[in-house]
């Protein structure tokens, strides 16, 4: 592949609401966004937001493998992609999959394209703790096309269990709840929290215990009245077959910005299913570019609720044309091709870098 430009930049994008997590509230969503242009003047893009605590990947870390990639892109016109990403994938895995996305672009051979309508139901969250704060968010998403809610645990787990019991109440049928505690609890309070759980209308209790703690999260598993799904322990095919021989993990979430690009990203999916498991799709900190690449691939891949709603989060697009989204779901038309607002990334880049080839 022959890339002639490489721009790296961090860009910061404030969220319209805080969005909770069990280690914090996020304000602003703060990715590393790459542009390369190849010698025929073709674009290709590549997103992924590094959470310190979320992963072992570091903030300086990524920035430094996204300019060392940027550099070895450009330094011939036989660049060598593939041992590119392969660099950095073990350590900065998001940085990885940033490459794989914005070369899979620049090809262009049809992965990313669509002939027919593209429909994608999402989820939402629900991020009240006040019993009416919550009967109104209930109500108002219910009204705006929803149909499943992410409930975000892993605080105190006496406290987490009477607002979901709340929630249940509000919904009353009438929706589905995904709960996630994000690592949020050790493992007897996971334990404590899933074993008293009423199921109804709870689909998954997602990653209750630390991502390397394959022992507690697998306790936790066993005495959950619903399924568990996995999702912080994921990178890549071994991780899920690991997920599969554990009792009562139903599901396993991916996100392409840990498992690289398209391809890898349905063989994974794919994966899941043969495994008997059921897969779900999204990454909720993604902004449009990652939320984009998402949709097209679960749209053939997954027949559950999508998770790639991060894009919904932010003030601002960083397209032109917007995907469009009604009544709950993602409406892409036939033939959609993301126009990135450059003026945009331009007014909030945080840093940047560029690396050009010299022949």
């Amino acid at each position: 592949m022959s890339i002639r430009q490489a721009i790296v930049r961090q860009v910061s994008c404030p969220l319209t609401t805080p969005y909770k997590l069990s280690s914090g509230d996020l304000t602003s969503f703060d990715p590393f966004i790459l542009r390369l242009i190849d010698d025929e003047g073709r674009i290709g893009w590549g997103e992924c937001l590094i959470i310190p605590g979320y992963t072992d990947e570091s903030i300086e870390e990524s920035w430094a493998a996204a300019n060392e990639a940027a550099r070895a892109l450009v330094a011939s016109q036989n660049a060598d992609v593939a041992a590119i990403i392969a660099k950095a994938q073990p350590k900065c895995p998001g940085i990885a999959s940033t490459i794989d996305t914005a070369t899979e672009m620049l090809k262009d051979d049809g992965i990313y394209r669509h002939v027919d309508e593209v429909v994608m139901p999402l989820l939402a969250p629900c991020q009240g703790h006040e019993p009416e704060e919550i009967r109104h968010e209930v109500d108002s998403l219910l009204a705006q096309g929803y149909r499943t809610l992410k409930v975000k645990v892993g605080f105190d787990w006496r406290e987490d269990l009477a607002r979901i019991e709340h929630i249940q109440s509000c919904l009353n049928g009438r929706g589905s709840i995904r709960l996630d505690a994000n690592r949020g609890f050790n493992e007897a309070d996971g334990r404590a929290f899933a074993s008293r759980l009423a199921p109804a209308g709870i689909e998954l209790f997602e990653q209750p215990c630390g991502s390397d703690d394959w022992q507690a999260n697998a306790r936790v598993a066993e005495v959950s009245t619903v399924p568990v799904m996995l999702d912080e322990s994921i990178y890549g095919l071994p991780d899920i077959e690991r997920a599969a021989a554990i009792s009562n993990v139903g599901f396993v979430k991916l996100k392409l910005k840990k498992l690289g690009g398209a391809k890898t990203l349905e063989q994974g999916l794919r994966r899941i299913t043969a495994l008997g498991m059921t897969p779900i799709l999204g990454d909720g900190v993604s902004m449009d570019l990652g939320c984009w690449f998402e949709t097209v691939i679960g749209h053939r891949c997954v027949q559950t609720v999508g998770e790639m709603n991060g894009f919904l989060k932010t003030r601002f697009s960083l397209f032109c044309n917007p995907m469009p989204f009604r009544q709950g779901a993602v409406h892409l038309p036939a033939g959609y091709w993301p126009e990135v607002d450059e003026d945009r990334i331009a007014s909030c880049t945080l840093r940047e870098q560029r690396y050009s080839r010299h022949s």
